[in-house]
């Protein structure tokens, strides 16, 4: 039965995505709104397909440009944000070469950071300013990688560097942007807590492979998913970079550590 349910899931998730791919292409070049929010429509579909029951606390700001900085657990982090609101991802070059994953992630108009080039970050910087300033919501994962779904990992303030302008008019371009706090976390299998030994079955993290953690999870069956979602912050409210993902590390830690209460988890059961 596990097995045909994978087959099931994976037929279904591609008869659903093939089709839709040119027409998001279409939007892309006609109406850069419906570009941002046919992906969020399309994975409320593909996270009913995976069988993820989402229980977030907290809203999205849409009344102004908004940075999302967000822990990263596994690949499952992506539709399940992107079904929570119309958002865009900043990702790693290296994402844009990977068998169709890169297709997706083009189509939902990712930011590729080139992590190694220096020079290439300013312009990153541009890109995400540019492109909050036009309406888009950018979701950064600050730790730079996937955990075993137990643990924030240390953030990465280099990351943040794409994300935090500085120089002499850094404060022209952080007028009006804000940012908020994503802390994310996979509470129960088939509605059973799921505990620490657990949860890094459902994570994909260190040298796990793609296709074959994704087809494991297909067969497991139906997976909780807490979001919790931190107060608008003004960008320019940091000095700097490390100030940010001081204040956004400290945030998500404890805003997982709540999530993962034992307590909370039965409570929830």
């Amino acid at each position: 039965m596990q097995t045909l349910r994978a087959v099931l899931i994976l037929t279904s998730f591609m008869a659903l995505t093939v089709p839709l791919m040119p027409l998001q292409l279409v939007f892309k070049s006609v109406n850069r709104d419906w570009a941002r929010r046919f992906p969020n429509w399309y994975h409320r579909r593909v996270c009913g397909l995976l069988g993820l029951r989402i229980k977030q606390t907290g809203a999205i700001a849409s009344d102004r440009p908004i940075l999302l900085v967000s822990n990263h657990v596994t690949w499952l982090d992506i539709p399940v944000l992107s079904a929570v609101a119309p958002v865009s991802f900043v990702a790693k070059s290296e994402v844009a070469s990977w068998p169709f994953v890169s297709w997706l992630a083009k189509l939902q108009r990712t930011v590729f950071v080139e992590r190694q080039r220096r020079g290439a970050v300013s312009q990153t910087t541009q890109e995400i300013t540019g492109r909050l300033r036009d309406g888009d919501h950018i979701v950064l994962f600050a730790e730079g990688t996937s955990s075993d779904g137990n643990q924030v990992l240390p953030f990465r303030t280099s990351l943040f560097a794409a994300a935090k302008p500085s120089g002499d008019n850094a404060a022209a371009l952080e007028q009006g942007i804000s940012v908020q706090t994503l802390a994310i976390a996979y509470t129960h299998l088939h509605g059973m807590p799921l505990g620490r030994s657990q949860r890094p079955t459902v994570a994909w993290y260190g040298d796990m492979e793609m296709a074959g953690h994704a087809w494991d999870l297909f067969k497991q069956g139906p997976l909780d998913v807490a979001i919790q979602v931190g107060e608008p912050v003004e960008l320019a409210t940091f000095t700097d970079r490390k100030a940010l993902a001081r204040h956004t590390e400290a945030r998500i830690r404890a805003d997982m550590a709540t999530l993962l209460t034992p307590s909370k988890l039965r409570a929830e059961d």
